[in-house]
């Protein structure tokens, strides 16, 4: 009786965990390697694409390869491998073609047919008594991609029924490969964006909306920021640049050429340009240049209540929602008279209708927006802070210094590159601290 091998569709691979034989997790499964075979004559004509491996993410969100041969199990959402994996770096060669990455959406056509039809996913399935995997179905959608493309008749497919994979594709759609990554933190799809091809990551960047975009920006290196940013519409260019926080948008802008960095200015919303503006009035490595503009500001006569109702705010970072600012009028920064500090913990600790202003902490030393790093990190520490108030000599508060923030400038500047290529950081030269080394002793 033959024994029938269940087929796998790769997006169910996304994002799933890959076990060692003794159970323990070694990594997530960010995207497949395929090599599509050419037409040719002999025997291995017409025959689908092999399954090379996988690209799996491991610690230190270093990505690696795992061949197929190597897979002993694709079953109940998990991958058991035989607990060998080579640790260095995935590098894509020219002759192989991420599933994901670049498969999903592509517009393809039917060969008995000739109708356009669009990649929703593809099937893998394991060669009877052998560890090598193929493609055999195509999941798709009739008619062209676009918004009102669901609206077609799905169907799937043999691989030899389609064809078109191997033809340059231009404006080729990410919905489906985006769907994949639904649930991917912005850091890690900013790690997805990084290891596409430039054509690839343009056309993801194009799909995702304007908040999702800018969460993702924040996360990337500075040369993929200025490439991502510099393939959008200008007027989208402005949208994004205000859906990110003030800080990271001055950041980016200040990389831009004073001409498109004063255009883009302009088109934003004028709220938003002039927080980025005022940031970037600041040195880069001073508090001011460090700080956000848009902390939880206040009123004396707020109660407890309204303020743990403010920190609930789903879009709020953790070290922006761990405490608020209590001032006077107006309640956005720059404020009027900054009186005191109520950490969260603080606001847990006492009654629905206590006023903020009666349990503020007024002893606490603000940062003056010309505080240097190595000031701002001692200040951190040594009151065991995640954020701390950035105060001008009028009293006004002008934003919030938050310890991710810090940990973004006590890095070396390329420090989110290397993080995705899985190398080993050292410390900037002038953080001011240094790894200590276990010398063996006497």
């Amino acid at each position: 009786m033959a024994v029938v091998t269940p087929r796998v569709f790769v997006s169910h691979l996304s994002g799933v965990a890959v076990f060692d034989p003794n159970g323990d997790q070694v990594g997530r499964v960010r995207d497949l390697v395929a090599m599509l075979r050419t037409k040719g004559s002999g025997t291995r004509k017409g025959r689908p694409p092999r399954l090379l491996g996988l690209v799996v993410e491991v610690a230190g969100r270093r990505r690696v390869f795992l061949p197929m041969t190597r897979v002993t199990g694709v079953e109940s959402g998990q991958v058991v491998t035989t607990g060998v994996i080579n640790m260095r770096r995935f590098e894509q060669r020219a002759s192989e073609t991420l599933v994901l990455g670049e498969l999903l959406d592509r517009r393809v056509r039917l060969v008995e047919t000739g109708e356009e039809v669009t990649v929703l996913d593809i099937g893998i399935i394991q060669l009877p008594a052998r560890r090598d995997w193929e493609i055999d179905k195509v999941f798709v959608r009739r008619g062209k991609g676009g918004a009102l493309r669901r609206k077609g008749e799905a169907l799937t497919v043999e691989w030899s029924a389609v064809t078109g994979f191997s033809l340059e594709e231009h404006g080729q759609g990410a919905e489906n490969l985006l769907a994949t990554f639904e649930q991917l933190r912005p850091a890690d799809l900013a790690g997805v964006l990084h290891h596409l091809s430039a054509k690839r990551r343009a056309e993801v960047a194009a799909a995702l909306d304007d908040d999702r975009l800018a969460d993702v920006l924040e996360e990337l290196p500075e040369d993929d920021q200025i490439e991502i940013l510099g393939k959008l519409k200008e007027q989208r260019r402005a949208d994004v640049l205000e859906a990110m926080d003030p800080d990271d948008a001055a950041d980016l802008l200040s990389e831009l050429p004073e001409e498109e960095k004063e255009r883009l200015l302009t088109l934003m919303r004028p709220e938003d340009a002039a927080d980025v503006r005022r940031l970037m009035a600041y040195e880069e490595r001073t508090a001011g240049g460090l700080m956000t503009t848009e902390p939880i500001v206040l009123r004396p006569d707020a109660t407890v209540a309204y303020a743990l109702a403010r920190v609930r705010d789903p879009d709020l970072s953790p070290a922006l929602a761990a405490q608020i600012y209590v001032c006077r009028p107006p309640d956005e920064t720059p404020t009027g008279k900054f009186l005191g500090v109520v950490h969260f913990q603080r606001l847990l600790r006492d009654p629905p209708f206590t006023l903020v202003s009666s349990i503020a902490d007024t002893d606490l030393p603000p940062l003056p927006p010309d505080a240097t790093l190595p000031e701002v990190t001692r200040h951190l520490a040594t009151y065991n802070l995640v954020s701390a108030p950035v105060v001008d000599d009028g009293g006004s508060l002008l934003g919030a210094v938050t310890v991710d923030d810090v940990l973004d400038h006590l890095l070396p500047d390329d420090w989110r590159e290397t993080e995705l290529h899985g190398e080993e950081l050292s410390p900037p030269e002038d953080a001011g601290w240094a790894p200590e080394v276990d010398d063996g002793g006497a």
